[in-house]
């Protein structure tokens, strides 16, 4: 079995209701005999991993504290740096991306509480601790381990109180412009001072607008790596010239433009396409 490796990964279509709240579901079992090594660049999805298997060490945050140990369950809040893990054995888990709004509606705390760290989701929710990890190990298929998850994400959904529909709203357009939206203009139209947006943006989010804009126009402009030229997406998106692009990649990626394009990293984004769809049974 030594040098052996395997990965499986499955998709799940989330309820409507969830949607906006949580970007996508994946259920992943990995094993591999030797250590695996794995870095993940800032993104703007937050991974909330509900673990039955061997347990994941993070290694390094560059933005961040949490590392250094290895968790089961945790869910990594957002950041602006890049994330270090590795893991040998077995590694299976259901994997829940939540959006910046979604963090308090399914954690059921303001996101500045997991922000720039990695928590134990036992320290967040006993609901979501080591009974959960039982019941995922004992469930016979994904289906019933996707169900699972689901009910409980829902529950938590029921009992929760959203952020404030400007916070909501404002996230909305800095997704929608691809992060290049001026945040004067958007304080401008919530009618609060630019002092209150940021502080309350920032508690139920976890980042401050113009912070979360940064990853959102990066993750946005390293998705066209390797379809244009360097300096054709630092000006499609905003950068200054090639150079401001290439210290924003070292920022949020901690590696070149080139580097980043040659590892393939896997994201979220990209383990929801490469993911398997489920198909209804019964």
């Amino acid at each position: 079995m030594e040098g052996q490796h395997s990965l499986e990964l499955v998709r799940h279509r989330v309820a409507p209701v969830l949607r906006g709240l949580v970007a996508g579901m994946v259920g992943m079992s990995e094993r591999s005999a030797e250590r695996v090594h794995r870095r993940q660049p800032a993104g703007t999805v937050v991974p909330l991993v509900l673990s039955f298997g061997d347990p994941l060490r993070i290694d390094a945050l560059a933005d961040g504290a949490g590392a250094g140990r290895a968790y089961g369950s945790f869910v990594a809040g957002l950041s602006q740096g890049v994330a270090a893990s590795s893991f040998v054995g077995v590694q299976r888990c259901v994997q829940v991306y939540l959006t910046p709004t979604g963090i308090q509606q399914i954690l059921s705390v303001p996101g500045s509480e997991v922000a720039r760290q990695v928590v134990t989701v036992a320290d967040i929710s006993a609901a979501l601790g080591d009974h959960l990890a039982e019941q995922l190990h004992d469930a016979g298929s994904w289906e019933a381990r996707f169900a699972l998850v689901e009910d409980l994400l829902l529950s938590r959904l029921a009992r929760a109180d959203p952020a404030p529909d400007w916070v909501r709203w404002m996230w909305s357009e800095i997704a929608r412009s691809a992060g290049r939206v001026a945040i004067r203009d958007l304080v401008r139209a919530s009618g609060w001072s630019h002092r209150h947006v940021s502080t309350t943006f920032a508690r139920h989010v976890g980042l401050g607008p113009k912070e979360l804009a940064g990853v959102v126009r990066f993750e946005s402009a390293s998705a066209d790596l390797g379809r244009r030229p360097l300096a054709t997406i630092a000006a499609e998106h905003g950068y200054a010239d090639q150079s401001h692009f290439a210290r924003e990649v070292a920022r949020y990626a901690g590696e070149t433009p080139t580097q980043l394009l040659a590892a393939r990293r896997p994201t979220p984004a990209t383990q929801l396409v490469a993911a398997r769809t489920l198909r209804p049974t019964g």
